[in-house]
């Protein structure tokens, strides 16, 4: 992992963790042929209203820090699922059933997976 991707990637989660989302997960596919994007970081929140806290969190953590800015966020106004675009970095904030739903660890089985401690 660069150092840039590294870096956007703690703010990501110090974003997530400031305002307690749950579950984080890295993702990495850099090892991978034909892969989305290079890294995904999963997360939840327990309600719409968290999930877009999560999301407000790590825009400003990357604004203010890093000075990065995402390409796209999607999701946003049902916060059910937003998907970050940071380029080769993919956020995606769910609520509990959707992320249950969806698993998109398990379409990725062949990643290296990271798992975050949950702050409480």
């Amino acid at each position: 992992m660069n150092k840039e991707d590294k870096n956007i990637i703690d703010k990501i989660v110090e974003g997530i963790q400031d305002v307690k989302g749950k579950k984080i997960v890295l993702v990495d596919m850099s090892h991978l042929e034909n892969y989305v994007c290079t890294y995904f970081v999963i997360c939840q929140g327990d309600s719409s209203t968290q999930v877009n806290s999560i999301t407000d969190s790590i825009k400003d953590h990357l604004r203010t820090d890093l000075h990065v800015k995402p390409f796209a966020v999607d999701g946003y106004d049902n916060a059910e699922w937003v998907a970050m675009d940071y380029g080769n970095i993919i956020v995606h904030v769910f609520q509990p059933e959707f992320r249950n739903f969806y698993q998109l660890e398990s379409l990725w089985e062949d990643a290296k997976i990271n798992e975050f401690a949950d702050l409480d």
